[in-house]
Protein backbone atom coordinates (compact mmCIF):
# COMPACT_ATOMS: atom_id res chain seq x y z
CA UNK A 1 0.00 0.00 0.00
CA UNK A 2 1.63 3.44 -0.86
CA UNK A 3 0.65 6.87 0.30
CA UNK A 4 0.23 8.01 -3.62
CA UNK A 5 -2.40 5.34 -3.72
CA UNK A 6 -3.94 6.15 -0.74
CA UNK A 7 -4.20 9.81 -1.71
CA UNK A 8 -5.74 9.06 -5.34
CA UNK A 9 -8.29 6.81 -3.13
CA UNK A 10 -9.07 9.86 -1.05
CA UNK A 11 -9.48 11.85 -4.69
CA UNK A 12 -12.20 9.68 -6.17
CA UNK A 13 -14.00 9.64 -2.69
CA UNK A 14 -14.31 12.97 -2.09
CA UNK A 15 -14.94 13.50 -6.31
CA UNK A 16 -16.99 11.26 -7.08
CA UNK A 17 -15.38 10.84 -10.21
CA UNK A 18 -12.09 9.62 -11.88
CA UNK A 19 -11.58 12.24 -14.33
CA UNK A 20 -12.16 15.38 -11.90
CA UNK A 21 -9.63 13.33 -9.44
CA UNK A 22 -6.88 12.84 -11.90
CA UNK A 23 -7.29 16.48 -12.36
CA UNK A 24 -6.91 17.33 -8.93
CA UNK A 25 -3.75 15.26 -8.17
CA UNK A 26 -2.54 15.89 -11.82
CA UNK A 27 -2.19 12.96 -13.15
CA UNK A 28 -3.57 10.80 -15.97
CA UNK A 29 -6.81 9.37 -15.33
CA UNK A 30 -5.49 5.94 -16.64
CA UNK A 31 -2.53 6.28 -14.19
CA UNK A 32 -4.92 7.37 -11.22
CA UNK A 33 -7.40 4.04 -12.22
CA UNK A 34 -4.71 1.50 -12.43
CA UNK A 35 -3.24 2.55 -9.24
CA UNK A 36 -6.89 2.53 -7.21
CA UNK A 37 -7.44 -0.99 -9.05
CA UNK A 38 -3.79 -1.93 -7.73
CA UNK A 39 -4.99 -1.03 -4.02
CA UNK A 40 -8.15 -2.61 -4.07
CA UNK A 41 -6.12 -5.58 -5.71
CA UNK A 42 -3.82 -5.28 -2.64
CA UNK A 43 -6.70 -5.18 0.00
CA UNK A 44 -8.43 -8.14 -2.15
CA UNK A 45 -11.89 -5.84 -2.78
CA UNK A 46 -13.53 -3.27 -4.53
CA UNK A 47 -13.59 0.25 -2.98
CA UNK A 48 -16.01 1.98 -5.40
CA UNK A 49 -18.90 0.89 -6.98
CA UNK A 50 -18.30 2.11 -10.54
CA UNK A 51 -21.59 2.51 -12.76
CA UNK A 52 -21.49 5.42 -15.71
CA UNK A 53 -21.73 8.65 -14.36
CA UNK A 54 -22.03 7.50 -10.48
CA UNK A 55 -19.44 6.50 -8.77
CA UNK A 56 -20.34 5.62 -4.92
CA UNK A 57 -18.03 3.74 -1.93
CA UNK A 58 -18.46 -0.24 -0.76
CA UNK A 59 -18.23 -0.83 2.78
CA UNK A 60 -14.60 -1.42 2.51
CA UNK A 61 -14.58 2.35 1.07
CA UNK A 62 -16.57 3.47 3.75
CA UNK A 63 -14.30 2.21 6.33
CA UNK A 64 -11.00 3.13 4.71
CA UNK A 65 -11.42 6.82 3.68
CA UNK A 66 -11.43 8.09 7.64
CA UNK A 67 -8.04 6.09 7.88
CA UNK A 68 -6.73 7.06 5.05
CA UNK A 69 -7.56 10.81 5.18
CA UNK A 70 -5.70 10.31 8.69
CA UNK A 71 -2.65 8.39 7.58
CA UNK A 72 -2.02 11.39 4.81
CA UNK A 73 -2.57 14.51 7.44
CA UNK A 74 -0.19 11.98 9.68
CA UNK A 75 2.21 12.07 6.81
CA UNK A 76 1.83 15.89 6.29
CA UNK A 77 2.90 16.46 9.56
CA UNK A 78 5.87 14.45 9.74
CA UNK A 79 6.70 16.92 6.59
CA UNK A 80 6.24 19.42 8.16
CA UNK A 81 8.12 18.82 11.64
CA UNK A 82 11.04 17.46 9.77
CA UNK A 83 11.22 20.91 7.20
CA UNK A 84 10.88 23.36 10.63
CA UNK A 85 14.20 25.06 11.71
CA UNK A 86 15.15 25.18 15.16
CA UNK A 87 14.98 28.53 15.60
CA UNK A 88 11.43 28.26 14.78
CA UNK A 89 12.03 30.96 11.45
CA UNK A 90 9.48 28.68 9.44
CA UNK A 91 6.39 26.38 10.52
CA UNK A 92 2.68 25.93 10.61
CA UNK A 93 -0.16 25.59 13.45
CA UNK A 94 -3.16 24.97 12.34
CA UNK A 95 -5.75 25.41 15.29
CA UNK A 96 -9.40 24.74 16.01
CA UNK A 97 -11.88 27.07 17.77
CA UNK A 98 -15.19 28.24 18.56
CA UNK A 99 -16.44 30.97 17.16
CA UNK A 100 -16.93 32.92 20.72
CA UNK A 101 -13.49 32.01 21.41
CA UNK A 102 -12.18 33.45 18.17
CA UNK A 103 -13.54 36.87 18.93
CA UNK A 104 -12.89 36.37 22.60
CA UNK A 105 -9.31 36.08 23.96
CA UNK A 106 -7.93 33.93 21.07
CA UNK A 107 -6.82 37.43 19.17
CA UNK A 108 -4.65 38.51 21.73
CA UNK A 109 -2.95 35.01 22.19
CA UNK A 110 -2.22 34.96 18.37
CA UNK A 111 -0.74 38.45 18.59
CA UNK A 112 1.68 37.61 21.35
CA UNK A 113 2.62 34.14 19.49
CA UNK A 114 2.90 36.38 16.29
CA UNK A 115 5.12 38.70 18.19
CA UNK A 116 7.61 36.16 19.02
CA UNK A 117 7.62 34.01 16.03
CA UNK A 118 6.27 36.10 13.12
CA UNK A 119 7.73 33.17 10.82
CA UNK A 120 4.84 30.66 11.96
CA UNK A 121 2.15 30.22 9.62
CA UNK A 122 -0.79 30.33 11.83
CA UNK A 123 -4.32 27.90 10.34
CA UNK A 124 -7.17 28.81 12.13
CA UNK A 125 -10.32 26.75 11.49
CA UNK A 126 -13.55 27.91 13.25
CA UNK A 127 -16.73 25.56 14.22
CA UNK A 128 -18.48 23.76 16.38
CA UNK A 129 -16.80 21.52 19.35
CA UNK A 130 -17.95 18.44 17.51
CA UNK A 131 -16.64 19.17 14.08
CA UNK A 132 -13.37 20.54 15.43
CA UNK A 133 -12.68 17.27 17.79
CA UNK A 134 -13.63 15.62 14.25
CA UNK A 135 -10.98 17.13 12.67
CA UNK A 136 -8.71 16.28 15.55
CA UNK A 137 -8.73 13.40 15.62
CA UNK A 138 -8.15 12.90 11.49
CA UNK A 139 -4.87 14.61 12.03
CA UNK A 140 -6.14 18.13 10.15
CA UNK A 141 -5.49 20.10 13.26
CA UNK A 142 -2.48 19.92 15.57
CA UNK A 143 -4.82 22.29 18.65
CA UNK A 144 -8.32 22.79 19.43
CA UNK A 145 -10.29 25.13 21.74
CA UNK A 146 -13.69 22.94 22.34
CA UNK A 147 -16.00 22.90 25.20
CA UNK A 148 -15.51 19.98 27.40
CA UNK A 149 -16.30 17.34 28.23
CA UNK A 150 -15.20 15.82 25.16
CA UNK A 151 -17.74 14.74 22.66
CA UNK A 152 -15.68 11.85 21.11
CA UNK A 153 -14.41 8.38 22.51
CA UNK A 154 -11.66 8.41 20.99
CA UNK A 155 -8.90 7.33 23.02
CA UNK A 156 -5.96 9.41 21.07
CA UNK A 157 -7.48 12.55 22.18
CA UNK A 158 -6.62 14.27 25.20
CA UNK A 159 -7.42 17.68 26.94
CA UNK A 160 -7.03 20.09 29.11
CA UNK A 161 -9.44 22.16 31.16
CA UNK A 162 -8.59 26.35 30.30
CA UNK A 163 -11.57 28.43 31.86
CA UNK A 164 -14.87 28.40 33.63
CA UNK A 165 -16.79 30.69 31.95
CA UNK A 166 -20.93 31.92 32.47
CA UNK A 167 -23.91 31.77 30.29
CA UNK A 168 -25.74 34.69 30.02
CA UNK A 169 -28.58 36.14 28.07
CA UNK A 170 -29.07 38.60 25.58
CA UNK A 171 -31.68 40.68 24.15
CA UNK A 172 -32.54 43.66 22.37
CA UNK A 173 -32.60 47.38 24.36
CA UNK A 174 -35.82 47.84 22.46
CA UNK A 175 -37.38 44.98 23.86
CA UNK A 176 -39.05 44.22 27.25
CA UNK A 177 -36.39 42.39 30.02
CA UNK A 178 -37.59 38.70 30.27
CA UNK A 179 -37.80 39.85 34.66
CA UNK A 180 -37.69 42.56 36.21
CA UNK A 181 -37.10 43.24 39.97
CA UNK A 182 -35.59 40.07 40.70
CA UNK A 183 -32.96 37.46 39.37
CA UNK A 184 -33.01 35.60 36.30
CA UNK A 185 -33.80 31.54 36.20
CA UNK A 186 -33.71 29.55 33.20
CA UNK A 187 -37.50 28.89 34.27
CA UNK A 188 -38.15 32.00 33.02
CA UNK A 189 -37.35 30.93 29.40
CA UNK A 190 -40.53 29.04 29.48
CA UNK A 191 -42.95 30.31 26.20
CA UNK A 192 -40.62 32.95 25.98
CA UNK A 193 -38.93 33.73 22.34
CA UNK A 194 -35.20 32.69 21.86
CA UNK A 195 -32.99 32.87 18.86
CA UNK A 196 -31.46 29.59 18.98
CA UNK A 197 -28.02 28.50 17.05
CA UNK A 198 -27.92 26.00 14.17
CA UNK A 199 -27.85 22.14 14.91
CA UNK A 200 -24.17 21.19 16.08
CA UNK A 201 -23.50 24.43 18.27
CA UNK A 202 -22.40 23.43 21.79
CA UNK A 203 -24.85 26.71 23.00
CA UNK A 204 -27.91 25.12 21.26
CA UNK A 205 -27.61 21.93 23.35
CA UNK A 206 -26.81 23.76 26.55
CA UNK A 207 -29.52 25.70 26.55
CA UNK A 208 -32.44 23.46 25.72
CA UNK A 209 -30.67 21.01 27.88
CA UNK A 210 -30.56 23.24 30.43
CA UNK A 211 -34.67 23.94 29.82
CA UNK A 212 -35.24 20.62 29.91
CA UNK A 213 -33.81 19.80 33.48
CA UNK A 214 -36.69 22.30 35.09
CA UNK A 215 -39.34 20.86 32.90
CA UNK A 216 -39.93 22.31 29.87
CA UNK A 217 -39.29 22.67 25.67
CA UNK A 218 -37.80 25.65 25.02
CA UNK A 219 -39.49 28.13 22.18
CA UNK A 220 -37.86 28.96 19.19
CA UNK A 221 -38.15 32.37 17.40
CA UNK A 222 -35.85 31.72 14.48
CA UNK A 223 -33.05 29.06 14.86
CA UNK A 224 -30.24 27.73 12.35
CA UNK A 225 -27.80 30.44 12.76
CA UNK A 226 -24.24 31.20 13.16
CA UNK A 227 -23.13 33.33 15.93
CA UNK A 228 -23.07 36.82 14.19
CA UNK A 229 -26.74 35.82 12.48
CA UNK A 230 -27.60 35.05 16.19
CA UNK A 231 -26.57 38.02 17.47
CA UNK A 232 -28.59 40.16 14.69
CA UNK A 233 -31.45 38.45 14.95
CA UNK A 234 -31.55 39.10 18.93
CA UNK A 235 -30.79 43.04 18.02
CA UNK A 236 -33.76 42.89 15.43
CA UNK A 237 -35.79 41.89 18.01
CA UNK A 238 -36.95 38.85 17.29
CA UNK A 239 -35.96 37.19 20.83
CA UNK A 240 -33.51 36.28 23.13
CA UNK A 241 -30.28 34.38 23.08
CA UNK A 242 -28.17 32.45 25.67
CA UNK A 243 -24.59 33.25 24.65
CA UNK A 244 -21.13 33.31 26.53
CA UNK A 245 -20.40 36.23 28.23
CA UNK A 246 -16.97 37.01 27.04
CA UNK A 247 -19.05 37.94 23.49
CA UNK A 248 -22.00 39.66 25.75
CA UNK A 249 -19.30 42.28 26.72
CA UNK A 250 -18.73 44.07 23.49
CA UNK A 251 -22.40 43.93 22.70
CA UNK A 252 -24.76 47.34 22.98
CA UNK A 253 -27.82 44.85 23.88
CA UNK A 254 -29.35 43.86 27.64
CA UNK A 255 -27.36 41.32 29.26
CA UNK A 256 -28.98 39.40 31.74
CA UNK A 257 -27.13 37.13 33.93
CA UNK A 258 -28.73 33.71 35.36
CA UNK A 259 -28.80 33.25 39.23
CA UNK A 260 -26.14 31.63 40.59
CA UNK A 261 -24.56 29.04 40.25
CA UNK A 262 -26.20 29.88 36.75
CA UNK A 263 -25.52 28.46 33.53
CA UNK A 264 -21.46 27.93 32.92
CA UNK A 265 -19.39 26.01 30.41
CA UNK A 266 -15.97 24.46 30.41
CA UNK A 267 -13.41 25.72 27.43
CA UNK A 268 -10.35 23.55 27.48
CA UNK A 269 -7.40 22.51 25.09
CA UNK A 270 -7.78 19.16 23.02
CA UNK A 271 -4.95 17.69 21.50
CA UNK A 272 -3.69 14.13 19.98
CA UNK A 273 -1.66 12.22 22.71
CA UNK A 274 -0.82 9.22 19.80
CA UNK A 275 1.54 12.23 17.99
CA UNK A 276 4.06 13.98 19.07
CA UNK A 277 3.26 17.83 18.63
CA UNK A 278 5.41 20.03 16.29
CA UNK A 279 7.38 22.30 18.24
CA UNK A 280 5.49 25.39 16.81
CA UNK A 281 2.47 23.93 18.40
CA UNK A 282 4.30 22.88 21.81
CA UNK A 283 5.03 26.88 21.59
CA UNK A 284 1.57 27.93 21.03
CA UNK A 285 0.62 25.78 23.74
CA UNK A 286 2.76 27.92 26.20
CA UNK A 287 2.21 31.31 25.04
CA UNK A 288 -2.24 30.53 25.18
CA UNK A 289 -1.31 29.39 29.30
CA UNK A 290 1.15 32.17 29.62
CA UNK A 291 -1.51 34.48 28.50
CA UNK A 292 -4.27 32.87 30.27
CA UNK A 293 -2.25 32.63 33.72
CA UNK A 294 -1.18 36.93 33.96
CA UNK A 295 -4.72 37.84 32.42
CA UNK A 296 -5.91 35.70 35.86
CA UNK A 297 -3.38 37.13 38.29
CA UNK A 298 -4.06 40.86 36.81
CA UNK A 299 -7.57 40.72 36.83
CA UNK A 300 -7.60 40.68 33.01
CA UNK A 301 -9.95 37.61 32.53
CA UNK A 302 -13.47 38.32 30.43
CA UNK A 303 -16.37 39.13 33.02
CA UNK A 304 -17.49 36.00 34.05
CA UNK A 305 -14.41 33.36 33.06
CA UNK A 306 -11.49 32.43 35.62
CA UNK A 307 -9.11 30.09 35.06
CA UNK A 308 -9.27 26.82 35.45
CA UNK A 309 -6.14 24.18 36.52
CA UNK A 310 -2.12 24.55 36.45
CA UNK A 311 -0.44 24.35 32.64
CA UNK A 312 0.74 21.14 31.67
CA UNK A 313 4.20 19.66 30.16
CA UNK A 314 3.44 20.76 26.52
CA UNK A 315 5.89 19.01 24.94
CA UNK A 316 5.88 15.16 24.57
CA UNK A 317 8.66 12.97 25.27
CA UNK A 318 11.74 13.82 22.90
CA UNK A 319 11.20 17.28 22.18
CA UNK A 320 12.96 19.95 23.85
CA UNK A 321 11.56 23.55 24.61
CA UNK A 322 13.08 25.61 22.01
CA UNK A 323 13.87 29.23 21.94
CA UNK A 324 13.62 30.93 25.30
CA UNK A 325 11.78 30.12 28.57
CA UNK A 326 8.97 32.47 28.50
CA UNK A 327 9.09 34.48 31.55
CA UNK A 328 5.72 36.63 33.34
CA UNK A 329 4.04 38.90 30.37
CA UNK A 330 5.25 42.17 30.36
CA UNK A 331 1.49 44.06 30.40
CA UNK A 332 2.44 45.99 27.48
CA UNK A 333 2.50 42.96 25.78
CA UNK A 334 -1.17 42.25 26.22
CA UNK A 335 -2.26 45.62 24.48
CA UNK A 336 -5.23 47.71 24.98
CA UNK A 337 -7.08 44.72 23.12
CA UNK A 338 -7.20 42.76 25.90
CA UNK A 339 -10.26 42.34 27.78
CA UNK A 340 -10.85 44.27 30.66
CA UNK A 341 -10.74 43.72 34.69
CA UNK A 342 -12.95 41.85 36.36
CA UNK A 343 -13.24 39.94 39.56
CA UNK A 344 -11.04 36.83 39.80
CA UNK A 345 -10.65 34.51 42.39
CA UNK A 346 -6.93 34.19 43.35
CA UNK A 347 -7.20 30.56 44.14
CA UNK A 348 -8.05 29.83 40.68
CA UNK A 349 -4.63 31.24 39.75
CA UNK A 350 -3.08 29.07 42.41
CA UNK A 351 -3.89 26.20 40.09
CA UNK A 352 -5.24 22.61 40.35
CA UNK A 353 -5.65 19.63 38.33
CA UNK A 354 -9.31 19.26 37.69
CA UNK A 355 -12.17 21.71 37.51
CA UNK A 356 -14.36 23.04 40.24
Amino acid sequence: MQLHQLAYFVAVAETRHFTRAAQRMHVAQPSLSQQVRSLEQELGTPLFNRARGNISLTAAGETLLPLARRILADTETARQRVTELLDLRHGTVRLGATPSLCTGFLPDVLRLFHQRYPGIRLLVEEGGSRDLVRDLAGGELDLALIILPLQSSDPALATSPLIRESLVLVSSLDEPPVVTGRSLTVADLRNHPLVMFRRGYDLRVATVTACREVGFEPTFAIEGGEMDAVLGFVAAGLGSAVIPSMVARRLGMRVTPFVAPGLQRTIGLARRRDVEPTRAAVELQRTLWEYLRHAAATGNLPDGTRLLGERPAPAAAGIAAVGREPSALDPSAVGPSAVGPSAVDPSAVAGNDGVS
